[in-house]
């Protein structure tokens, strides 16, 4: 079976960056599943495993308008700490959720001076370029109920 829309597929990957090093892997053995063709994955890596099947493996670099984006230099803004109640301990690397005219954005405490902080909305990932090693362990029709909810259920799925 190939890896069509709606389909349920597990793949190992491991995640490097334009330095090689490793920024993410499928855990412990354990491959990432996910529904395709539901955004579940960034654009660039769905497309390039349409039509593969198990066993295939490929190496895939992903550009960055097809993996988080370009990096925007406009969703970085510095606000006082005051602006920040309610939170006793900010630190540089802080995840946050900002809620902006466009509804809530994750954003990343990136520097800290004095009263004023750093907060960047653009994912970690903005602006890479991605080299993903792959192999893809299964490929199943999905259930109706993943279809309908648009993620994976049971055994290497998750529901929230």
């Amino acid at each position: 079976m190939s890896i069509t829309r709606d389909q349920v597929v597990s793949i190992h990957y491991t995640l490097k960056n334009d330095a090689g090093e490793v920024l993410d892997r499928s855990a412990g053995g354990e491959p990432l599943t996910y529904l395709h063709g539901h955004g579940n994955l960034i654009p660039g890596l769905e497309r390039e495993l349409a039509g593969k099947s198990a066993g295939d493996k490929l190496q895939v670099t992903i550009a960055p308008a097809d993996a988080y984006g370009e990096y925007d230099p406009q969703l970085v803004q510095r606000v006082p700490r005051r602006t920040l109640k309610g939170l006793a301990d900010i630190r540089v690397g802080t995840r946050l959720q900002a809620q902006t005219e466009q509804g809530a954005r994750a954003v990343t405490v990136t520097q800290i001076v004095g009263d004023m902080v750093t907060l960047d909305g653009n994912h970690p990932l903005a602006g890479n370029t991605l080299h993903f090693e792959v192999e893809v362990a299964e490929v199943r029709a999905a259930t109706e109920v993943e279809l309908s909810h648009g993620h994976v259920h049971g055994p290497g799925g998750h529901h929230h």
